[in-house]
């Protein structure tokens, strides 16, 4: 057995590439990308990949070099998931809700080879490159994404991304995957520290975890998929590459307003869509019962059960999913069994928002007390840290091999989630460690929101932590103790709710401004001076719809801290 050889007969590097290869050869004709106006076919997509990625060799972009892109879901943003590896290069895709100096320092570390920015975002690229300029940094190679369908003439750049694929050479073949673990993105953490970490998928990776999640979640073929989860979140969560691998058609939206949803969906017949659960929201603003379902696969913190109750009620065939940067996007999946179809609706929706089990790309997941690593019982009750393991897992931390090296202990990768097992093998998280806040699919460090109410002049100590938020779930809220002479002798404070909010506003990602702030003469701590944040979580969940109750608690909460 031992003595058959690999051959290019029998082994070939598995890359998601290879999906537009045959996308384009088996859906020639069909449908592959609409946006408006405009609409292509898969052997028009291949052509103009082919095309982009000679370009990009042409500008002597080559194997490790890095791609980035500030774009919404257009066309462009695409195309550039096969061109840019075609081309032999890294694709980074940079979250557009980020503000001028995280996007100035992701370019900084990843040294970006070249840098397209959409129309849309060019004020905040200019500004991010102002701060590389500052610090004598050499720009990377500068383009512009025009719209497709309505250009707007925006000048960026040395030319336009509709340039460079009109010039390049779709007869020039792609460079070749020799080694499957070379890697294919670079993609950033939004939240889980105060600087984000750039996270590597490999080839292999991307297309096993591709691959898997079509399983999953019984994606058939010639789907109509409709964008309104980010590409640059995880790669749209491999979903990029898994259209072409079925060959459907993508539907790219701008911007995801319910009636853009609705109509795209009654237009093109979507089938499927990915999205954080903030969208649900955006769909019961204006709520149109469908006249078929349509699956939709979500993430992040757990839909509470009514609101799945009324999205489903919409038509809308709800899976949630469990996942983050490190795990290329869904790692565990809530797959539902037939048997539960009979359970009341209440029912139903509790089982849906467990978070799952783990996809068919991982070898093990499992929930594990994090001293011993020993597994905790499947008790739904006892508590620990989720732990994964497989082939979708990232290759490690770009630049970084001390915290990869610690995200990584005894063959399994920690998540850094809390959470329990249930009796059937069914994952549930209890609580996001480090505080992470996820609001509208993004996650916060509330470290990062911490250090910039900690550098205004009247704070002495400030905490942050989740609050509910009717639109985005959730969103942070700030705990604030001033310096002594800012407490006024008559009672009240020197500074206003306002004016803490605008600072941060003036220093931070407009997704990461608490929307509450409280002022309190001092923070609940332990008797080693540790701030009790469970407690502050516990006063934030009486401040949904702006509410000021909180403010009648803290004198309880302070005093059960003193204890």
């Amino acid at each position: 057995m031992d003595k058959l050889p690999k051959c290019q007969a029998n082994y070939a590097p598995l890359s998601p590439v290879t999906f537009l290869e045959r996308a384009a050869a088996v859906y020639a004709d069909q449908p592959s990308v609409f946006y408006e106006g405009t609409a292509y076919t898969w052997k028009q997509t291949y052509e103009r990949c082919r095309r982009l990625a000679s370009s990009l060799r042409a500008l002597n972009v080559s194997k490790n070099d890095v791609v980035s892109v500030l774009a919404p879901n257009v066309p462009a943003l695409y195309e550039m998931h096969f061109a840019v590896p075609m081309a032999g290069a890294v694709l980074n895709t940079i979250n557009t809700r980020l503000d001028a100096p995280k996007v100035a320092s992701i370019l900084k570390h990843a040294e970006a080879k070249a840098f397209f920015v959409d129309y849309q975002y060019v004020p905040l690229a200019d500004a991010a490159l102002e701060i590389l300029a500052a610090e004598s940094i050499r720009p990377p190679l500068l383009f512009s994404i025009d719209d497709v369908d309505s250009p707007k003439g925006v000048k960026f750049g040395k030319a336009d991304y509709e340039h460079l694929v009109a010039r390049g050479d779709p007869s020039q073949p792609p460079v070749a995957v020799t080694d499957e673990w070379d890697s294919i993105a670079l993609n950033y953490t939004s939240g889980t520290t105060s600087e984000p970490k750039g996270v590597v998928y490999s080839h292999r990776g991307a297309y096993l975890s591709t691959v898997s999640l079509l399983l999953q979640w019984e994606v058939k073929m010639s789907p109509v998929y409709l964008w309104t989860l980010p590409m640059f979140h995880c790669n749209g969560w491999t979903f990029t590459w898994g259209v072409a691998a079925r060959g459907g058609a993508n539907v790219c939206l701008r911007s995801p307003a319910a009636a853009d949803i609705y109509a795209a969906i009654a237009a093109h017949g979507v089938t499927h869509m990915c999205c954080a659960p903030i969208i649900f929201n955006i769909l019961l603003e204006a709520p149109r019962k469908l006249p078929y379902p349509v699956h939709v696969l979500t993430g992040g913190a757990p839909p509470p059960a009514a609101l799945l109750e009324k999205v489903e009620w919409l038509n809308f065939r709800v899976t949630h999913a469990y996942g983050l940067t490190e795990a290329t996007g869904p790692a565990l999946v809530c797959e539902w069994h037939a048997k539960w179809d009979l359970l009341p609706s209440h029912e139903k929706a509790r089982l849906k928002a467990r978070q799952g089990v783990g996809v068919v790309s991982l070898a093990d997941a499992d929930v594990k007390d994090p001293k011993t690593m020993a597994s905790v019982p499947r008790d739904g009750a006892s508590v620990g840290e989720i732990v994964l393991r497989g082939s979708s897992i990232m290759k490690g931390y770009y630049k970084n091999t001390t915290d990869t090296a610690a995200a990584f202990r005894d063959g399994w990768f920690l998540t850094g989630d809390v959470g329990v097992i249930h009796q059937d093998g069914y994952i549930e998280i209890k609580d996001r460690a480090k505080d992470v806040i996820i609001s509208g699919g993004e996650n916060i460090s509330s470290v990062e929101v911490e250090a910039v109410l900690y550098k205004h002049p009247m704070v002495v100590e400030a905490a942050v932590v989740a609050m509910p938020h009717p639109k985005w779930g959730e969103s942070p809220c700030a705990f604030v103790v001033l310096k002594k002479e800012y407490y006024r002798e008559e009672g009240g404070f020197a500074i206003r709710e306002e004016d803490i909010i605008s600072y941060c506003r003036n220093n931070l990602s407009g997704f990461m401004v608490p929307k509450k702030v409280v002022f309190m003469e001092e923070l609940p701590k332990t008797s080693t001076g540790k701030i009790q944040k469970f407690m502050l979580r516990e006063l934030a969940r009486g401040t949904r719809d702006g509410s000021s109750q909180v403010e009648t608690q803290v004198e309880q909460v302070l005093a059960m801290s003193r204890l």
